[in-house]
């Protein structure tokens, strides 16, 4: 068999910048989101807005932040203004078309944890909590999740409920988390917009291998569709992103 080119964590993340589109108003997370959103802006979105939680309106980072606070973000983007204006003018005013989010834990509705593994009074892993992912769930007019796929993550149960991912429990007519992207493939909600269902696989990956990551019984979509594979340029553009972080992080 011949080897790929890329890792599953590129097909991941390749996956997840497709999915956000040209001037789409977009609040995202640290990490994996920001990846995946810088990728879209460097590649087929350009006109991509990118706003980030520390109050950046339009960052257009040349190295991807260490956190929010990274002054990388100020010094790219548009303008900067305070958090209470980025989560009262922005996001609550609806003006947010994507939330794009990380996850410690998932269940089949979209709801998310990422405040505690284990017993919230003596937890196994204390997480970094809520931060603003709590407001970004039910106030963007749709949330696309980013995650590795495991049964520690794609749980039956969450240990603690930090975001509410449903649409019908999200205010003001907003989605709740409609996509989920992972390194195997890539979950949407049902017809009936209740429960995340498998809708794609990438390259290699079967659908016994998503269900044996899943740690409750998933559903699939009648007709699979296999994602296309990370084009030359999205690789070659992803690369040079982390090796500029990396240079510039010194790591």
């Amino acid at each position: 068999m011949l080897e790929r080119a890329y890792t599953a964590e590129e097909m991941m993340t390749v996956a997840a910048a497709r999915a956000l589109s040209h001037r789409a108003v977009c609040f995202v997370g640290i990490g994996l989101p920001s990846a995946a959103a810088n990728l879209a802006r460097l590649t087929h979105a350009p006109d991509l807005i990118l706003i980030y939680e520390s109050g950046a309106i339009g960052a257009r980072p040349d190295v991807l932040p260490l956190s929010i606070g990274d002054g990388e973000l100020a010094e790219t983007a548009s303008t900067v203004v305070s958090t209470p204006e980025v989560f009262s003018y922005y996001l609550q005013a609806g003006r947010i078309d994507v939330g794009f989010l990380g996850a410690a834990q998932i269940d089949r509705f979209g709801n998310i944890n990422t405040t505690v593994i284990g017993d919230y009074r003596n937890p196994k892993v204390r997480l970094p909590g809520a931060g603003g992912a709590s407001e970004i769930a039910t106030s963007a007019h749709e949330v696309f999740v980013i995650v590795r796929h495991s049964k520690k993550t794609f749980v039956e149960k969450l240990d603690f409920i930090t975001s509410v991912g449903s649409g019908k429990q999200a205010a003001g007519g907003a989605r709740g988390v409609t996509r989920v992207i992972t390194d195997l493939g890539i979950l949407e909600r049902d017809s009936d917009g209740k429960e995340l269902i498998l809708t794609r696989l990438h390259p290699g990956i079967t659908p016994e291998q998503a269900r044996e990551a899943t740690g409750w019984s998933l559903k699939t979509v009648g007709q699979l569709k296999e994602t296309p594979p990370p084009a030359a340029d999205e690789l070659a553009t992803l690369r040079d992103l982390h090796q500029r972080t990396r240079q510039a992080h010194g790591a």
